[in-house]
């Protein structure tokens, strides 16, 4: 794929599902050696905004732009090999496939396919055994997939998402349901991945500031389907701008290039 020099554009997107708004007039553009942060609550629109940009869903008005090629005007399943993506919802997809081991699973990702159904080779096999190794789960890779403890499936999932050498790689709330062990540990798998030379735009979807690692560049913010704010993580993750992104008193402090966010509470309030 030749050098793009906008991974995403959004202009003026706006999104309406029976007679309501979703996604207002909302323009973001992510460039290359950026790593951006979705912030919001839940059904404040990240997930429309995630389906617009891997185009399972149309705007009603304005347009996308992702790896250089407009919607309506290119190949959207062929742009999909050069997306990679993990999402909790993924462990649901493979529930029914308790007979594939970790390593069909990150080989499967070469095909974004849930589960194999095209011929494999020898440079298939180590180069998924290489990512194992890269997250250091290399000693996983012959057991059931259904067998592992959740951090060890969202692990294996970064590496089935990195199999095709995504350009672009979304992590849809990827620590939803880790405890604080693996949730850490997938952090900083996350932190090591993000900081090398070869490693694909990141776009990290949360509700949960504290999971934005020091790689992570920038941040957009998003309330009932408008932007609060976007830009550098230093400059919007501020407590003004997270009260009107979250609708409650909080209080933030930076701490080893990670923002903490502790809530005012609302019940000694009158």
């Amino acid at each position: 794929m030749d050098q793009v020099t906008s991974i995403i554009t959004l202009n003026n997107i706006n999104w309406r599902r029976k007679g309501t708004t979703i996604l207002n007039e909302v323009s973001w553009e992510v460039r290359p050696g950026e790593h951006w942060a979705l912030l919001g609550l839940n059904g404040s629109g990240k997930t429309s905004l995630l389906k617009m940009i891997i185009g399972y869903q149309w705007p009603s008005s304005g347009q996308v732009s992702v790896l250089g090629h407009i919607f309506g005007k290119t190949n959207i399943p062929e742009l999909r090999k050069s997306i990679g993506w993990v999402s909790s919802s993924l462990d649901q997809e493979y529930q029914a496939r308790a007979n594939d081991s970790a390593l069909e699973v990150v080989i499967s990702g070469k095909f974004a396919s849930i589960g194999i159904y095209d011929k494999i080779t020898d440079v298939d096999r180590n180069k998924a055994m290489e990512l194992l190794e890269q997250f250091r789960i290399k000693p996983l890779a012959d057991q059931l997939i259904h067998t592992l403890s959740q951090g060890e499936k969202r692990k294996v999932m970064l590496a089935r998402a990195l199999m095709s050498s995504p350009k672009l790689l979304v992590l849809d709330e990827p620590c939803n349901g880790l405890d604080i062990h693996a949730k850490e540990e997938l952090l900083a798998a996350i932190e090591k991945m993000a900081n090398s030379p070869v490693a694909p735009t990141i776009l990290y979807v949360t509700h949960h500031i504290e999971e934005i690692v020091p790689s992570l560049t920038h941040a957009l913010l998003i309330n009932s389907g408008t932007v609060v704010a976007k830009g550098e993580k230093m400059e919007v993750l501020t407590e003004p701008i997270l009260e009107r992104t979250f609708q409650v008193p909080v209080t933030v402090k930076w701490e080893n290039e990670r923002p903490w966010i502790r809530i005012k509470s609302l019940l000694t309030q009158g």
